[in-house]
Parts: C-alpha cells; sequence; structure tokens
C-alpha cells in the first residue's frame, strides 16, 4: 500500500494537553481530521497541524444562561402517572413520583393544563374535568367521585430540565458539570436565538472545517424513574415524545385539521413503541415533526455552508425529525452522515443515506466503560478484545457497500495505558482503506436474487428497528437484518402499501419476522383481503415466502397465521386443542447446518398440509423450520432466528435455493468464512469471522482459490489478468 492510500478517510478525537498523543496517533492512524468530543476542547496546537477540524454541537444545548430567562420556552413531553385503585371515591395521585425528579419539571400553565387528562383506566374513559383538580403547591391531583376498585392515571405536560445525553455523561464519565437544559426550537424567540447563536459560532470557529451536529432538535425518548431499581422506564429510540408543546399542538391541529391529546402520546401508558404498528395521528405528527424539523433545520445548515463549513449530522442522540429514509432528507444539505456502529447492520443503515459522505463512529468508544456499565478503557476492561469484535460485524458490512470515512470518539488520552489496541486500530483504519479503495473502482458482485423485507415501516426503517441491537436483540427481525448486511445481496424494505399494490415480481425473496401485531409482523395489514391475495398469487408463480416467528399472524380467521396456505403451518391458539394434527417425521438431511443450529421454541406450531417438509424440530416437540411447496414457489417457516455465522450461512442457502442459484461462484464452502468479489478492481475479498483458523474454497471466474486464513484475518485475492466474466 502506498504512503498515500494509507492516509485519509479516518477521524481522531483530539484532546488539549494531550498534543503530543492527538499528533503521534494521528500520524499513526492515518487520519486526516481530528475532532473535538462532548467533554472536551481542541487546543491551537492541534487545530494548527494542518488537519481537518470536526467541532461537535449539539444545537438545543449548552445555552443555559438564555433557557434560564425563557424557562417557558424548554422542551416537553407528555408522562402518564402509574395507576392506582380507587378504595375511597376520591383519590390523589402525585405527579412526578414515579418520575426521576432532576429530569422534568411539571408545567402546570394555562395553555398545558388544557391538554392534561385523567383516565378510568378499568373504562378506558376519560374522567370529566370537573370531577378533578389540580394543587399546584402540593404538585398533586385529586380525583373525586372515583368508583370504587377502578384504576386512574393522570396524564401531564412536563419540562425536560436535564436534556438526557447530558444525563448519561454525568453518569457514564462522572461528569461534574451544570446541568444541560434542552431548549426547544419550536417558538419563534428560540428560532431567533439560535440562527444568532450559529452565526456568532461559526465566526468564533474560524478553523473548523466540518460542523458536526449532535443530531438536530429533538432526543430519542429516554424517560428516568425516581427508583434506582427502574431507573429506564421507557426508551425508543425511534419515538417522537420528547416533540410536544402546547405550541407544536396548537399547530399540528391548525394544519391536519383535527387535534392531538395526551393520550394519543402516553397511549395507555405503553407509549407509541415503535415495535408497534403506527397510528393514523402518530404518522401525522411524524410528519408534521419532520416538516419543522427540515424547514428550521435548513437554515442553520445554510449559516454553516455560508462560511465555508461542511454540515454532517451524527445520526443518533437527537436524530428524532430526521429520518435518513424519508424522501425529502436531502433537502437539509447535509454533506455528510456520521452513525456509531455496534454492527453490520447499522453500518449497512449509514452507508444507504442520500448524502455525499458516509463515516461510521466505531466502538468501543474512548470511555472508562460501555454497554451496560461494563469495564473498557478501566480495570478490567479489554478495548483490544472489543474492538476485534465490533470490527468483526462491521467489516462484514463493508464489503457489500461504500463508507468513505471512519472513526472513533470520546478520550483520547485514555488510550495511554493500552498500546495494543493502538496498533489494532492502525490496522483497521489500513483494512479500511482497502476495502474503500476497491469500492472506488466498482460495485461488488451480487446474487441476481433480489430480497424484500416486509414491515408496517418499510423503506423509513430500513436496516433498523428502533436501536442498537443490544437494545433490540429480543426481536427476530433485527437478527435477519444483521445476516443480510454482509451477505452478497441485494435487499428492500417494504411496506404493505407496496405488497397491496405495488408490483412484486422484482423479488425472489420476502421475509416477514415478528410477533403477532407488531410492526414487524404486521399486525391489522393482514386483515387487507388485498395483501393476502398479492402475496399468494406472487409465491405460487414462484416467489418464497420466508416467514419467521409469527408472520402474517392476526385473529379472526380459520388461521392464525393468514399465509398459512403458504407457510403449510399454522399455530394453534387454543381454538384447535381438539382437533387432529398431520404427524410428520423430520426430513433427513444433508444439510449439517440444521443438526447443530437449535431453533428457539414456539409451541403449538402444527402442519396445515401433509405436503409440508419438517426440516428441524424444536427442543419442545414442535416444527422448528419447515419448507412448503406452493405451486411454482414455496414457503419457508422459522420459529425464531438468531444471528450467528452457521444461522447466516442457512440464511444464505436458503436465498440461493429461492433463486436457484445453488451454484453460485463467489461463495465459501466454510461457513465462517465470507467473501466479496470486486470485479472492476480484480480483487477477492476473504475474511474470517472466527477467531480461530480456518481453511476455505471459493469458485470465482471460474477458477478455484484455497486457502487458509488465522483468526479473524482478512486477505486479498488478486484476480488479474482474467477476463471479467461478470455483466
Amino acid at each position: 500500500m502506498t504512503e498515500l492510500e494509507n492516509k485519509g478517510g479516518f477521524t481522531l478525537p483530539g484532546e488539549a494537553g494531550y498534543e503530543k498523543l492527538t499528533l503521534e496517533l494521528a500520524k499513526k492512524w492515518g487520519a486526516d481530521v481530528i475532532r473535538d468530543s462532548d467533554g472536551t476542547e481542541l487546543s491551537p496546537e492541534i487545530t494548527e497541524a494542518g488537519y481537518g477540524i470536526y467541532s461537535t454541537i449539539c444545537i438545543i444545548r449548552g445555552h443555559n444562561p438564555w433557557a434560564m430567562e425563557n424557562l417557558d420556552k424548554l422542551q416537553q413531553t407528555f408522562l402518564v402517572t402509574e395507576p392506582k385503585t380507587a378504595v375511597e371515591h376520591y383519590l390523589e395521585l402525585e405527579l412526578l413520583k414515579e418520575f426521576f425528579q432532576e429530569q422534568f419539571k411539571i408545567n402546570d400553565s394555562a395553555e398545558a393544563l388544557g391538554y392534561w387528562q385523567v383516565y378510568d383506566r378499568t373504562t378506558d374513559k376519560e374522567v370529566n374535568k370537573e370531577n378533578w383538580s389540580y394543587d399546584k403547591k402540593k404538585g398533586v391531583v385529586r380525583i373525586e367521585n372515583c368508583v370504587l376498585w377502578h384504576k386512574y392515571t393522570v396524564s401531564f405536560l412536563a419540562y425536560r430540565i436535564w436534556e438526557e445525553i447530558s444525563m448519561y455523561n454525568h453518569i457514564t464519565n462522572n461528569w461534574d458539570k451544570e446541568h444541560l437544559i434542552p431548549i426547544d426550537p419550536v417558538y419563534a424567540e428560540t428560532q431567533v436565538y439560535l440562527i444568532n447563536w450559529m452565526k456568532e459560532w461559526c465566526e468564533e470557529h474560524p478553523a473548523t472545517t466540518v460542523v458536526r451536529f449532535t443530531s438536530m432538535f429533538y432526543n430519542f425518548v429516554w424517560i428516568w424513574g425516581s427508583d434506582a431499581r427502574k431507573r429506564n422506564l421507557f426508551t425508543d429510540w425511534g419515538s417522537y415524545d420528547f416533540t410536544v408543546s402546547p405550541l407544536a399542538l396548537h399547530n399540528f391541529e391548525q394544519k391536519y385539521g383535527y387535534a392531538l391529546t395526551a393520550e394519543d402520546f402516553v397511549n395507555q401508558g405503553k407509549y407509541q413503541v415503535t415495535h408497534m404498528p403506527p397510528t393514523k395521528a402518530k404518522k401525522d405528527w411524524m410528519e408534521f415533526i419532520n416538516d419543522f424539523v427540515i424547514s428550521f433545520g435548513k437554515k442553520l445548515i445554510d449559516i454553516v455552508h455560508e462560511y465555508g463549513k461542511k454540515a454532517y449530522v451524527f445520526y443518533d442522540d437527537s436524530w428524532v425529525g430526521i429520518e435518513p429514509y424519508n424522501d425529502r432528507f436531502y433537502e437539509f444539505g447535509f454533506d455528510g452522515i456520521i452513525k456509531c456502529v455496534f454492527s453490520g447492520y447499522e453500518a449497512r443503515l449509514c452507508a444507504g443515506v442520500d448524502t455525499e459522505v458516509h463515516e461510521l463512529r466505531l466502538h468501543p468508544y474512548l470511555f472508562p466503560v460501555g454497554l451496560g456499565g461494563a469495564p473498557t478503557f478501566t480495570e478490567g476492561g479489554n478495548p483490544t478484545r472489543d474492538a476485534m469484535q465490533y470490527w468483526r460485524n462491521v467489516r462484514r458490512a463493508l464489503l457489500r457497500e461504500p463508507i468513505q470515512r471512519i472513526g472513533l470518539g470520546g478520550y483520547l488520552h485514555l488510550t495511554e495505558n493500552y498500546p495494543d489496541f493502538c496498533d489494532y486500530i492502525e490496522k483497521v483504519a489500513d483494512e479500511f482503506r482497502m476495502l474503500k479503495s476497491f469500492h472506488e473502482k466498482g460495485k461488488p458482485w451480487t446474487l441476481k436474487t433480489k430480497v424484500a423485507v416486509l414491515h408496517c415501516w418499510g423503506k423509513l426503517r430500513s436496516w433498523t428497528l428502533s436501536g442498537h441491537f443490544h437494545e433490540t436483540y429480543m426481536h427476530n427481525l433485527v437478527h435477519i437484518n444483521e445476516a443480510l448486511s454482509g451477505l452478497p445481496v441485494d435487499v428492500d424494505f417494504i411496506d404493505f402499501e407496496t405488497a397491496r399494490s405495488g408490483d412484486l415480481s422484482r423479488y425472489k425473496v420476502i421475509i416477514n419476522a415478528g410477533k403477532a401485531g407488531d410492526a414487524w409482523s404486521g399486525g391489522d395489514n393482514w386483515n387487507d383481503v388485498k395483501v393476502v391475495e398479492a402475496i399468494t398469487k406472487w409465491v405460487y408463480e414462484g416467489g418464497c415466502f420466508i416467514g419467521i416467528g409469527e408472520p402474517s399472524a392476526t385473529d379472526g380467521y380459520d388461521t392464525f397465521f393468514r399465509l398459512a396456505q403458504v407457510l403449510g403451518v399454522d399455530k394453534d391458539n387454543g381454538a384447535r386443542v381438539c382437533h387432529g394434527k398431520w404427524e410428520y417425521e423430520v426430513k433427513a438431511q444433508q444439510n449439517h447446518i440444521l443438526d447443530i443450529l437449535e431453533w428457539p421454541v414456539m409451541e403449538h406450531i402444527y402442519l396445515t398440509d401433509e405436503k409440508t417438509e419438517v426440516l428441524a424440530e424444536a427442543a419442545s416437540g414442535y416444527p422448528g423450520i419447515t419448507r412448503h411447496q406452493f405451486g411454482k414457489g414455496s414457503g419457508i417457516y422459522m420459529t425464531g432466528f438468531a444471528f450467528s455465522e452457521e444461522s447466516t450461512r442457512l440464511l444464505l442457502q436458503l436465498i440461493l435455493e429461492a433463486g436457484r442459484e445453488e451454484q453460485a461462484e463467489c461463495i465459501t464452502d466454510n461457513l465462517h468464512v465470507e467473501c466479496a468479489y470486486y470485479p472492476d478492481a480484480q480483487k477477492l475479498v476473504v475474511i474470517n469471522n472466527s477467531g480461530e483458523k480456518q481453511t476455505t474454497k471459493i469458485v470465482c471466474e471460474g477458477n478455484v482459490w484455497s486457502m487458509q486464513l488465522e483468526g479473524y484475518e482478512t486477505r486479498i485475492q488478486n484476480i488479474c489478468g482474467m477476463e471479467n466474466k461478470r455483466q
């Protein structure tokens, strides 16, 4: 690799007071950009060293003096008390009792009180306002004329008085600083202030080449509780709960012609979880917030451009209202997007966004502790091991789609006692630049078989559910996304409108993975006969429908799975306990993967067709994975899917069979090893996903390549001088 190829595409976190370390590691890792991180600053010695400079800003925090003078313009949310049972004909509910009171303050203005609601949760009916009153001094709502033994809640507006990422950093990084207060740009006065602030900031930071917005205005919802045993009351990275205010609600009503209530947000205390099918009100509110965030966000980005700087957005933290797979994302005018990544699917999410530069913030962050408080750069931690594991997953995705930049975040001085980590990041940076150079010459080879993932959100939630892997691991679909992220297949994420009226003929495989009623399975969309007809016809004509968990599930019909006729299996929820079931034998397999994978228990799965093949059985004695021919196509059913090298290879095999590409080239014969072929670069990249030594054979361009790889090794094979057979 030339000196030029060994530089660039890397963003390093610098730190004032550690200038020597910063510049040494910048050289070692081939950095071309140095950034500040939350809680750090860059000294002139760093900013004047000839590197590009990223400056991190969170537009809505760090304005405490202005916030204290404008306490009615802070960001807000609806909260709902825990249900309390009436044992007398009156009831008193202390509003903030269950909530972390350093995070919230009751908004009891006359304007806000108009949006408060008291509910009888036993009947799920609102209590008339004449039957309750509010004691401002005590922060208590008193309910009169209660029905004995009924449960009651109060939904109310609260100001957020401690920005949640600041709150997190205080705990994770032991910050001892002023609590930052989030201000709301929905107010005209806030907008004037922020526009002026943005101009002053740009003037005061002449060395900055890229303004890194974290992200825009509204954070994902993160509601803390008063009891340390239940600190995390509610978290959803896709939620819009922190976007409400009396003004926004008023503006919404004026624009959409109907009013929203507290109940539209708190939803019986369940809140509007991203994992559940969205209501019309939620979709309208999301559209409304996106409109505002785009319109005002663009004004700030235009200012940045006027000062000759680029604007990147960090797709985490306050990303709500940005929606990178919204068809309007380009209107912001961002020059780049940055995504922190733990997994392959997060890298694919970043790579697919409509912007010029895509940058990954790798893990582990340079923090003393990582996920769940586990030690990282502190006693008991092993950041090199962590980095290897994260890079193994991210690397798979980088074989498939181009990323222009990678980098780290946090406190650089923490690396001083970890030279092995510094050496490993040097290796990662070199590998990344090499893969980047291959992508620049042309796309990697992919299978002809095109795959669609079907759920309620469709394209809007491409490659994601609502958060990182460790936050959504209980959902089958996130495991599917992770497996797909490194496979040589083109993947689209489609919604039920596409299934209902769109042309499915471009797809050979449709995957539907979720629980009954959730957004990923589809919920009430399966009540639409047009959806059932369209997919049934598509399979009969040659498609392959892969259902996982409770696919196509809904109540009210002769079968629980609406596509039982396609899958050849159904789930008995009790109505068929007296009915006979088809007996079966597990089909003798030549595929050893089916023998070594353990299938999660999904009880009461039964065959609806004697021709359904049971390929593997779950430990419970019920079918674990089945295959059913339907016309020219087939239905595949799995009780569940957990990402692993074995399950990923099985998914690939199913896709190959569906597309009748069983003899496809550029597929390794070892499930622990994957590869990508770049015809224009004439390079074959082979990666070992395991920590053990592996051997493999690969057929590429008609030749057989045999090789042995060390644990986690990346191997490059030149395919030079050969006629390019790929079209």
